[in-house]
């Protein structure tokens, strides 16, 4: 059968770096055919996390300079994909790109997602069709624009007979719901996100290696209390969240009402927010989940996936089991949502972002 490449590029809220995932849509069922991982460089990601985190004070020229510089990078990626890979751009049926977020906002009075990173480099650059910008048409249409993923979780995963969670633990952790045809999908609440943001500011460390500094530590239970009461988690989905709820100065207006705690305990307390919040949200909404499959960066956290198993009354296996390594599940997700729009097809999943219908989703750079 003749094989139909695409090309999907993922940076998420953890901001570490670009994901591209090459992707034969040619067989039964999605293949990945390679995959590989870009980090940024230290000024541009001083830059994204400046502009997440700073929104007040960031000019026009540096938001417009920012989109440019993103768009060289995402091209960047695909050019080494294809060199690594020996492909040439007219081997590539179209790239997917989801844009780095920098503001989303859908259950504001105007709501909105944006996500900048410019397309037109993408295609200039590479030759191949760039496609992106695929959250705002779900929000038009009465969406939050988020997760998309739980689409390519049903076409990839869903099995007849087995109720099924798909968890993607990144900067936010989400889940996907699978059982016959009853599809839901929705943001928990923090993944990664939180606990980075501690290990940087309090450890002068990029995050905790396997967890094992949190798994050093003592929860604080009063502290993880205050934290759970956040409205979000007792939210009915369809729901989406980001660093714009849950970041360092959040954590740290709770932190000033807490006596001194250790970097260890800290990230103990944060791995639990993590993961009793993503097992509240499983037992919540599909108490008879008969697996969860794990993908994402959190899969690496031994701790946090300890955790989990702790937890969680069925087994908790990584992706990779099931056909696609858990480190290039969202990148591939996004190559499937331009074969979506390729062909014309919808690509959002109502049950998970509360949109009105299926829409066909992002917008076409043309070669």
């Amino acid at each position: 059968m003749q094989r139909q490449l695409f090309i999907g590029l993922m940076s998420g809220t953890s901001v570490d770096g670009i994901d591209a995932a090459l992707v034969d849509f040619g067989g039964t069922t999605a293949t990945l055919v390679h995959a590989i991982g870009l980090p940024f460089a230290d000024e541009l990601q001083k830059s994204i996390q400046h502009i997440i985190l700073h929104p007040n004070h960031i000019s026009l020229d540096s938001l417009g300079a920012l989109d440019v510089a993103l768009g060289h990078a995402y091209a960047d990626a695909v050019l080494k994909l294809l060199a690594v890979t020996q492909l040439e751009a007219k081997n590539i049926i179209a790239i997917g790109n989801h844009g780095q977020t920098i503001r989303h906002q859908p259950d504001s009075e105007l709501p909105f997602s944006l996500q900048i990173g410019d397309n037109n480099i993408v295609a200039e650059r590479t030759g191949i069709t760039s496609i992106g910008d695929f959250r705002r048409r779900d929000i038009a249409a009465g969406g939050q624009g988020a997760p998309l993923v739980p689409a390519f979780h049903q076409a990839l995963f869903n099995q007849t007979g087995e109720c099924r969670v798909i968890l993607n633990i990144g900067g936010i952790a989400n889940i996907t719901v699978l059982d016959g045809d009853h599809i839901l999908g929705f943001d928990t609440g923090p993944g990664n996100t939180l606990m980075d943001a501690a290990c940087s500011h309090y450890a002068d460390i990029p995050y905790d290696a396997n967890g094992e500094l949190a798994a050093q530590g003592l929860v604080n239970e009063t502290l993880l209390q205050e934290l759970l009461a956040h409205p979000y988690f007792q939210q009915a989905p369809p729901k989406s969240t980001g660093r714009e709820l849950f970041n360092l100065e959040w954590l740290q207006q709770h932190l000033r009402e807490t006596d001194e705690i250790s970097e260890a305990d800290l990230l103990a307390t944060l791995s639990s927010l993590s993961a009793f919040s993503i097992t509240q949200a499983i037992q919540q909404h599909t108490p008879s989940c008969e697996r969860v499959l794990v993908c994402g960066g959190g899969v690496h956290n031994q701790h946090l996936m300890d955790l989990l198993a702790q937890q969680l009354n069925c087994p908790v296996q990584k992706t990779n089991d099931y056909g696609i390594d858990a480190d290039w599940v969202e990148a591939a997700a996004f190559a499937w949502l331009a074969q979506q729009t390729h062909k014309g097809l919808a690509g959002n999943l109502p049950s998970a972002t509360g949109a009105l219908g299926f829409r066909v989703l992002g917008s076409v750079y043309p070669a």
